[in-house]
């Protein structure tokens, strides 16, 4: 795989956002209509109490990935109520083709007492072209089991022979760099089927070796048929320091598979790597793949975690 990179694509800063966002564009990802690319992502707001809540806008492009013809001025995805999974925030979200129905695949967040959030994951449906989205129950499709004991998210939904298949992330552990600072989380990327969606069953099982230690956090995952092979991009940091060491911080790592069970990790043949200067110069996370016109595309985020913005790679014929 070799990626062509064409710079970052869009800045939230440039645009006016619903919900009164000013910050963040994270996560892109795609719902290839007849006449545009929309991009949805995860944007944030603080509260009252200056804390942050991230919210779902979208980007419409053409179908080149030139030009933009529109940014979400509402509402896409409503926030959960009072104690609900997705109280406090969306991020990121999943969109797939369903019939004349889009299904949305959400990851909702909470803020917690003794670490700083949990996550599940819900579903959303629309109606109107991915407009708009209506939930599937205040509650989570997907969340924490006896194995995977909190922080279910980063689901990404395909179907193939007639079954859907979500690779997600889930926590297995909060670990402290110093007794002095706040913990901070490990996972790893995981693998479940439904017949309808909706009833998830789960592998039960880490399907991504680790390549730098035992508490490699990996996130993320986006997978594409490619003549008959399946490529999954992720991305991929050390535990602690990544704030501010940009040699600690996220990566693209990549893995293949011929039968959606077992994958083989080589990150040496992903293709693509921060930039010697400038946007993902620090580091390169959430990457998102996607097919339009013949065309395989790679977007992704860059240095602080998509503050300004997300970018555009092609993948060379």
């Amino acid at each position: 795989m070799k990626w062509i990179k064409l710079g970052k694509i869009f800045d939230p800063s440039q645009h006016t956002l619903p919900n009164k966002c000013v910050e963040f564009a994270q996560s892109p990802q795609t719902l290839v209509l007849d006449d545009r690319v929309r991009v949805y992502f995860s944007t944030r707001v603080r509260d009252q109490t200056t804390k942050y809540l991230s919210h779902v806008a979208f980007v419409d492009f053409d179908r080149n990935m030139q030009n933009i013809l529109a940014v979400s001025n509402r509402t896409v995805i409503e926030l959960g109520g009072l104690g609900c999974f997705d109280e406090h925030g969306i991020f990121p979200v999943n969109v797939l083709k369903d019939g004349n129905r889009v299904l949305a695949y959400t990851t909702g967040w909470n803020r917690k007492v003794s670490v700083s959030a949990d996550a599940s994951i819900g579903l959303a449906i629309s109606q109107d072209e991915g407009l708009t989205f209506s939930k599937y129950g205040k509650g989570p499709v997907l969340t924490a089991s006896l194995h995977e004991p909190f922080l279910i998210g980063d689901a990404f939904v395909a179907t193939y022979g007639g079954l859907f298949h979500m690779w997600y992330i889930f926590g297995l552990r909060w670990k402290k760099a110093a007794e002095s600072e706040p913990a901070d989380r490990v996972y790893k990327i995981a693998h479940a089927t439904s017949p309808d969606g909706i009833n998830w069953q789960r592998d039960g099982r880490q399907i991504i070796s680790d390549r730098l230690n035992a508490d490699e956090c990996q996130a993320l995952p986006t997978v594409i048929c490619v003549e008959g092979v399946y490529h999954m991009y992720f991305c991929y940091r050390q535990a602690y320091g990544f704030r501010q060491d940009s040699s600690r911080a996220y990566r693209i790592g990549y893995a293949k598979s011929i039968d959606l069970k077992t994958w083989l990790r080589n990150d040496e043949l992903a293709g693509i790597d921060v930039s010697s200067e400038g946007w993902d110069s620090q580091m390169q996370c959430y990457p998102h793949l996607f097919e339009c016109d013949g065309k395989v595309y790679l977007l992704y985020n860059g240095n602080e975690f998509g503050r300004n913005g997300f970018g555009l790679a092609i993948l060379e014929p």
